[in-house]
């Protein structure tokens, strides 16, 4: 993926949907936990040093499985790379299940099929189109018939 340093710094500066300090593993063989700072937005998830202002990285949630590992930990791992986990770990259950929810709901993907079931329940209890007004085009509109097969 093509992006650019500049602008991903200024989205890691924008508000974020969830935050919190937790425990984080990376994907590599001997890894350790340690204590980031955690920002989830839009479907970026950035990671910070406790002490510093800019992301030490950036996860794209797209095409990604995020799973609850045990009482407290979660893992997100790429469906092109299933072996390269990275790690989480929350202060409490009930932070975790949060953590979980809120990253599976990021993706463009989830958002597209929220999206399009949504339309298409509107255009069954109305008969039109909600997203017509705005000039969507006929192969949205296509897409939107296949979505219901």
């Amino acid at each position: 993926m093509r992006y650019n340093e500049k602008e991903l710094l200024c989205l890691s500066r924008q508000r974020a949907e969830k935050a919190a300090e937790l425990g984080m593993r990376g994907p590599k063989k001997g890894s350790v936990l340690k204590k980031r700072l955690v920002k989830l937005v839009v479907n970026f998830l950035f990671y910070f040093r406790i002490d510093e202002e800019e992301p030490i990285g950036a996860l794209l949630l797209e095409h990604c499985r995020v799973s609850k590992e045990d009482e407290k930990g979660f893992s997100i791992h790429f469906i092109d790379e299933p072996e390269k986990k990275y790690m989480f770990e929350c202060s409490s259950q009930e932070q975790c299940v949060e953590w979980v929810e809120a990253l599976t709901n990021a993706s463009y993907e989830f958002m597209r099929r929220s999206l399009m079931f949504y339309r298409n329940e509107i255009l069954k209890m109305t008969g039109k189109d909600p997203l017509e007004q705005y000039g969507i085009s006929g192969e949205s509109r296509f897409q939107l018939e296949n979505a219901s097969l």
